[in-house]
């Protein structure tokens, strides 16, 4: 798998990052990003924000759509950051709301599953022990476990699984989405959640990586017989072209399954991927929305920013201190947090109620452009717990 990926050597950080100006950094991020996370509390009352800002602004939902619970998330975060109990006593209320939404199958034709019960229920669990959350959290995963097409060996992104418009897709972004299978294995004892996700982790692997290490955002099996099809984006610039916040998912998301497997492989994966992105960045470290577009003047997108963060922070955690590239990464993770905390961050006193300036969700239907996005929002404050201090991960 492992023999056609070419890789490319790592980069320098424009600018080395001084660690006791960073720390000074963090301490201010941490507390600015506190005080806006309690006036959103306020805010957003038990409703949800949506994925993203309109005009600076969340519009409020119910419990719809995929991208709930990065508000749930940052609670948990909050709450572990402050100690606050405002932060769990809502967490706890949305951890309901999660469960009422599975019973009911509103909205779960998707294998976003993955994010919507870890950030949430299963957050809840590792946290606090709550036994209704760690249901609702398995039922989620029998869920996610339906979408996996058994010839293909892979989850199916979005739709109908019986609709050959849709059958077969997967996108890179599922990798995020493993954790919630492998949890559900280890939980329970039943071996079938680890098995889809490790057999959909190697086709992910396999197709949705390119020769150079970038990837695709989308690719298609054949469920009938198994055979690759195409690989084209949804999301980025163009079909051979590698959507920023997809490299991102990948860089993280092939972790997260090392973290349950052990599988090495996927670590050097990481790497691979983590070089490529690094490698086309802009100055201050934040990416373009799609990063064959670096030298232009296109929109930044914060939020993919932000992932590759935790991602790096987790493969320097992986890697053995002998790597000669692990105190590059963690430089590299410290440049793009810093312009994040300097140009980034929303001011306390800025108009909005995002934490996390300058994402971009989908240009080709001007879908939150230059807007912060709940999952950006999330990411940014998982990146704050892991500079602060020793984290458990949800994941």
């Amino acid at each position: 798998m492992l023999n056609r990926i070419v890789e490319e050597r790592l980069g320098e950080v424009p600018v080395p990052v001084d660690e006791h100006a960073f720390q000074d950094e963090l301490i201010t991020a941490r507390r600015q990003t506190l005080e806006l996370i309690s006036r959103h509390l306020t805010e957003f009352g038990e409703k949800f924000p949506a994925e993203t800002c309109v005009k600076g602004y969340y519009p409020l939902t119910d419990n719809v759509e995929w991208t709930t619970s990065f508000w749930t998330g940052q609670l948990w975060l909050a709450w572990e950051l402050s100690g606050e109990a405002s932060y769990r006593a809502l967490a706890e209320k949305h951890v309901r709301s999660f469960g009422l939404r599975i019973a009911g199958r509103q909205d779960t034709n998707t294998h976003d599953l993955g994010f919507l019960y870890t950030l949430s229920c299963v957050a809840a669990w590792r946290l606090t022990g709550n036994r209704d959350a760690r249901g609702f959290a398995l039922q989620a995963a029998e869920a996610l476990l339906e979408r996996f097409h058994q010839k293909a060996q892979i989850i199916q992104a979005w739709g109908d699984l019986s609709d050959p418009q849709q059958a077969g897709r997967m996108i890179i972004d599922c990798n995020m989405n493993l954790p919630l299978l492998y949890w559900a294995s280890e939980q329970t004892g039943d071996p079938r959640f680890t098995e889809a996700a490790q057999a959909h982790v190697q086709q992910a692997a396999a197709y949705l990586i390119r020769d150079d290490a970038s990837t695709f955002h989308t690719y298609y099996m054949d469920v009938q017989t198994g055979a690759p099809r195409y690989g084209n984006t949804q999301q980025g610039y163009a079909d051979d072209s590698c959507w920023s916040r997809g490299q991102a998912w990948g860089i993280y998301g092939f972790l997260l399954s090392y973290l349950y497997t052990g599988d090495r492989t996927m670590v050097a994966l990481s790497k691979r991927l983590a070089n490529y992105f690094l490698n086309r960045l802009p100055e201050d470290g934040v990416c373009h929305w799609d990063l064959a577009l670096v030298g232009s003047d296109a929109l930044r997108d914060s939020s993919s920013a932000a992932i590759a963060v935790c991602g790096l922070l987790e493969l320097v955690k992986q890697l053995p201190v002998s790597d000669p590239d692990r105190a590059r990464y963690q430089q590299w993770a410290m440049h793009i947090m810093s312009s994040l905390n300097k140009h980034y961050l929303m001011g306390v006193n800025e108009p909005g109620n995002g934490l996390l300036k300058h994402s971009v969700y989908h240009l080709a239907s001007n879908k939150g452009v230059d807007e912060c996005a709940s999952w950006g929002d999330y990411f940014y404050v998982e990146a704050l717990m892991r500079f602060s201090q020793s984290w458990k991960l949800y994941w």
